[in-house]
């Protein structure tokens, strides 16, 4: 039975795409385990999908801070740790999504001469991917701009992992959920798992003008309802979906969306006309705003900078997008990443040991 060790976390982003190939590793009945941190988000996420195993592990930080004379130490440790960890399992390779867990695992492995496969979901690889590539022997990438980043070969474009449950859902049964009728157009409105403050407000101000011709289901995230709006019949908040999520892709015509790499990739494997309107470089380290750039530049996203977010210029990029829809979808038909599953699985079986 070929045995698979799973690391990546700090945030969810880099473990959800490690749960969308989780489905695959079962069907082809592998043994599947996970390195991750004691409390982070991916010992939340994973549960007790797969076995878990906790290590040690300091934050990569680009920025001075007192910890980083004390972290080292705390990845010495995670090292040693994933090193007894992997001499016990002894996988025949190690999958990783990066984050700053992912570093011991990967020096650890290669310590071992345990195959490592890397996966880099924005367009500038981060910086425990950047570490961790001498320890690697592949790299796959989520954008084609990235490639001119790794030397040698070493990158392939495979897109990025999503959960193949949200292309199952069924728009009837959103339809119900939102007492909305099947003759208006929907838009979803997300904006990350917390919200989107910025983007709350002024989709809140131009209600009036796009409940005229649309119906909108809003994520506003935790703490972020306003109730004073269940007036608008045709609007319809939640600080959170879970379970009916799919259902509710399934349901939408039109899409506003931070510009994460899950989020996109999910919006382009679904075909979804969207409007991105990524992180400001004020706010994150710029990557959003490159992800977005790069969907643009395909063809498969219109883009509003949070810079020019108001009421009158969003109105008037969903009424756009509304026009442009089918141009966006087919651009999107033709894109080789949205099967990202497959070709990353396939580059495991190459390089397992």
């Amino acid at each position: 039975m070929n045995r698979i060790v799973l690391t990546g976390g700090g945030s969810a982003g880099h473990v959800t795409p490690n749960l969308a190939l989780l489905p695959e590793l079962q069907k082809l009945g592998w043994d599947i385990h996970y390195i991750g941190t004691y409390d982070g988000i991916e010992r939340q996420l994973i549960g007790d999908l797969i076995p878990y195993h906790p290590i040690s592990a300091g934050k990569l930080r680009r920025y001075f801070d007192l910890k980083n004379f004390t972290d080292p130490f705390r990845v010495l440790k995670g090292i040693m740790q994933s090193f007894i960890i992997l001499s016990k399992i002894r996988p025949n390779i190690v999958f990783s999504k990066g984050g700053f867990v992912s570093l011991p695992v990967a020096v650890a492995a290669k310590t071992l001469g345990i195959p490592v496969i890397l996966h880099e979901s924005d367009l500038t690889p981060g910086l425990a991917n950047k570490l961790s590539l001498p320890f690697a022997k592949h790299l796959c990438v989520t954008f084609p701009e990235t490639l001119k980043y790794v030397k040698d070969g070493k990158a392939t474009l495979t897109g990025n992992p999503i959960r193949q449950e949200l292309l199952t859902g069924d728009k009837s049964r959103a339809y119900q959920l939102c007492n909305f009728q099947p003759e208006l157009p929907v838009i979803l409105v997300m904006g990350g798992s917390l919200g989107a403050v910025s983007i709350n407000n002024v989709l809140r101000e131009s209600l009036p003008e796009l409940t005229k011709a649309f119906q909108i289901v809003h994520i506003c995230g935790k703490g972020n309802l306003d109730s004073s709006l269940n007036e608008y019949p045709r609007y319809k908040q939640y600080e959170y979906i879970s379970e009916g999520l799919s259902d509710i892709f399934a349901m939408a015509d039109l899409v506003i969306s931070r510009a994460g790499a899950n989020a996109i990739f999910e919006l382009l494997a679904l075909r979804k006309a969207h409007l991105l309107i990524p992180l400001s470089s004020t706010a994150s380290r710029g990557d959003q705003l490159l992800n977005a750039e790069s969907f643009r530049k395909q063809g498969f996203s219109m883009v509003l900078p949070e810079e020019e977010l108001t009421p009158g210029n969003l109105i008037s990029a969903i009424k756009q997008l509304a026009h442009d829809k089918d141009k966006y979808i087919k651009a999107m038909e033709t894109s080789k990443q949205a099967n990202a599953i497959d070709a990353i699985m396939e580059i495991i079986q190459i390089y397992c040991k």
